[in-house]
């Protein structure tokens, strides 16, 4: 059996591997982690999207435990500004569409058009963000009436395939703050830290790991090694040779620059979501944690330096972002060809990342993790597991990479070369002939990437009636159909929202409470 496990590198990526599998396998591994003192980690990856309640629930932490701990604050949906043309914005919510004689609201209001903003017509969310709304009252109720939530004491052990329904929101946390907490989680339950620099990687006859040769602990040995080492693919990339296939001909934007604003939230617009504001070459998040806000420029090199970058997030700041240290960072755009090679399972950016438009760095994460567990290897080391790996996290990525695709090809944005050259540049393979078919008919499970990436058809309707740089029309039945029921579930969406922001605390007040 599997005994050893060795988790090379710390971070997010690391201790969120090392607590999940503490949790679910408990003393019969042994789990150290080995982390340099000196590597510093990406640490801006603060933003998740609603499936990470799983991995809390399966550690077994309640949101009064770990979110204060992390300056972690609420997020039910991405905010988008500037992405059609200057001044407009749109928000991605996490709100399935509500059904009307087996159409989704989303067509009937291409058909009645009620208002301008579709976002706003047919889903809560958009309302409660502006409104700067917490998901829970006071006494900690969710909002959400079609969410169960286990009571109080009881733990679900849940992960991303039983996702039956939609949980309203995810978090924004300080990454950092999150990694410190998940060791003493993970140490806590017997896992073993150990920090030292890694200078080789021994392998057998096999090309298998045998140990690693580290500064001043000598050798590691493991039976299955995790490679944490971020986009330096130490174990994965450079030492076992494994090719990374580059999504750069898609996905031009290959650099960051972030900054921590320390503000007074209190004061402060603390909008309960993520938001992302289009500029020249590429786009700046705005994530709000419970003491500062998290922000920073995703773009492509080669359409402005990164001197220009930094000097355009800092004035998109302001007066705060003055003395405030910029960390620069060069992303590698793409995934491992398979990320389970021999006895090594890369993790995080190892594995591979796309740019963070939707934050899905947290969920390639958690789905690693949650994969490697389903799939974990005997003595034998059955083959068919580790293809069965390989596929699944392949998919999931390359997924995620063709919804981001979309947001740039679908945009209505064409003010500069870096946006029009968006709507030229190679497309996956497939995603023509589905964009074809949303022109006819709005996405359906059916017509969107056909396997798990963890985004539903609700999605792309959001992202395609918001950016609209794709001609829509509503399905030709509407016109035959009696649309009052219709028109009265928008009108329910108009007065469930207005009581919600009357009946529901500011999300400052709820986690000032919490703290």
């Amino acid at each position: 059996m599997i005994k050893n496990i060795v988790v090379v590198g710390g971070g997010t990526s690391g201790w969120m591997s090392a607590a999940y599998l503490q949790a679910a396998l408990g003393a019969n591994v042994n789990v150290t982690v080995v982390e340099s003192k000196r590597i510093q980690t990406i640490g801006v990856g603060e933003a998740t999207f609603s499936t990470v309640r799983h991995f809390f629930e399966y550690l077994g932490l309640s949101e009064h435990e770990w979110m204060p701990a992390c300056n972690a604050t609420y997020k039910l949906g991405i905010r988008f500004e500037n992405w059609r043309h200057q001044g407009h914005a749109f928000y991605h919510p996490f709100e399935r569409l509500r059904i009307v004689d087996g159409f989704p609201l989303t067509d009937w209001w291409l058909k009645q058009q009620p208002g301008e903003r579709f976002d706003h017509d047919v889903f809560l969310m958009a309302t409660l963000c502006d409104a700067q709304r917490s998901p829970r009252h006071m006494d900690g109720t969710l909002f959400e009436q079609d969410f169960v939530e286990a009571p109080a004491g009881v733990t679900e052990r849940s992960t991303l395939s039983e996702q039956k329904t939609q949980f309203p929101y995810a978090y924004h946390f300080d990454a950092a703050l999150l990694a410190r907490f998940l060791t003493k989680y993970a140490t806590d339950r017997g896992a073993r830290q150990i920090e030292d620099d890694v200078v080789d990687v021994a392998l057998d006859e096999r090309g298998w790991i045998r140990h690693l040769v580290t500064k001043e602990h000598g050798e590691i040995a493991g039976d299955l090694f995790i490679d944490c080492t971020g986009f330096r693919g130490l174990l994965l990339n450079q030492k076992l040779g494994e090719p990374f296939i580059s999504y750069q001909d898609t996905l031009p934007n290959d650099s960051a620059v972030a900054l921590r604003v320390p503000v007074d939230m209190e004061k402060r617009l603390m909008r309960p979501c993520t938001t992302a504001t289009a500029q020249d070459a590429g786009w700046i998040w705005t994530i709000p944690l419970f003491g500062r806000i998290g922000t920073g420029y995703v773009y492509a090199g080669d359409y402005i330096s990164p001197e220009e970058a930094e000097r355009t997030l800092r004035e998109f700041v302001g007066p705060e972002a003055e003395d405030l240290e910029a960390n620069h960072i060069r992303m590698r755009i793409g995934r491992s060809r398979n990320s389970w090679v021999n006895n090594c399972v890369a993790v995080g950016l190892s594995s591979g990342f796309v740019e963070p438009l939707e934050s899905t760095g947290i969920f390639f994460i958690q789905n690693a993790v949650e994969q490697l567990v389903k799939h974990f290897p005997d003595g034998d080391w059955d083959p068919g597991l580790r293809d069965s790996y390989n596929k699944a996290i392949a998919h999931a990525m390359d997924g995620v990479r063709e919804f981001l695709v979309v947001h740039y090809l679908a945009a209505a944005r064409a003010d500069n070369d870096y946006w029009r050259d968006a709507k030229t540049r190679p497309l996956p393979d497939g995603l023509a002939e589905r964009v074809e078919q949303w022109r006819s008919k709005l996405p359906t499970e059916q017509t969107i990437y056909p396997r798990y990436h963890g985004f539903e058809a609700y999605s792309y309707h959001a992202m395609l009636l918001g950016l609209g740089g794709i001609p829509l029309k509503p399905a030709p039945a509407l016109s035959l159909m009696d649309g009052s029921l219709a028109a009265k579930e928008l009108q329910t969406v108009q007065d469930q929202a207005r009581a919600l922001v009357q009946s529901l605390p500011s999300q400052y007040e709820y986690l000032a409470q919490m703290h």
